[in-house]
């Protein structure tokens, strides 16, 4: 699907509005004053008549699937004040989902950390040298 610039454009300021928001403190909910949510991307319709708001944060998987659901809970709040804030005819309706990305991304890490590390200690049970710090580096692209 063509991504169109007035789309991105729009998905990009409701993502920057949004975290205002949250930052804000606009929502009562307690469980979402402890947690510091990260909206990762906002992908609205290209209708603009919904967008889904994905949000991810540091804790644990099953606090953040409780933010989820206060966020879910509390769209309507967010969509008023984003309609106050962007003056917009029409803001999408707000459906938020758990971004996964991140967390993936930092398993993967740890896989390959892992993976380093047992190579260096085979190859020290060997008799061999380890492979030298540089060379990890070149393999990932730093000089």
């Amino acid at each position: 699907m063509k991504d169109y610039p007035r789309a991105a454009r729009i998905n990009t300021q409701l993502q920057h509005e949004i975290s205002d928001l949250l930052r804000a403190g606009v929502l009562r909910d307690p469980r979402l004053h402890e947690a510091v949510l990260t909206v990762t991307s906002v992908e609205a319709a290209p209708d603009l008549g919904s967008a889904r708001v994905l949000v991810s944060w540091l804790g644990d998987d099953k606090g953040l699937a409780e933010c989820v659901r206060a966020l879910n809970r509390a769209a309507g709040k967010l969509r008023h004040e984003l309609s106050v804030r962007l003056h917009m005819r029409y803001v999408p309706t707000l459906h938020f989902a758990v971004d996964r990305g991140l967390r993936e991304g930092d398993r993967i890490s740890a896989l390959i950390r892992e993976a380093v590390a047992g190579d260096a200690r085979s190859a020290a049970a060997a008799g061999q040298a380890p492979p030298a710090s540089d060379d990890a580096d070149k393999l990932h692209g730093k000089k």
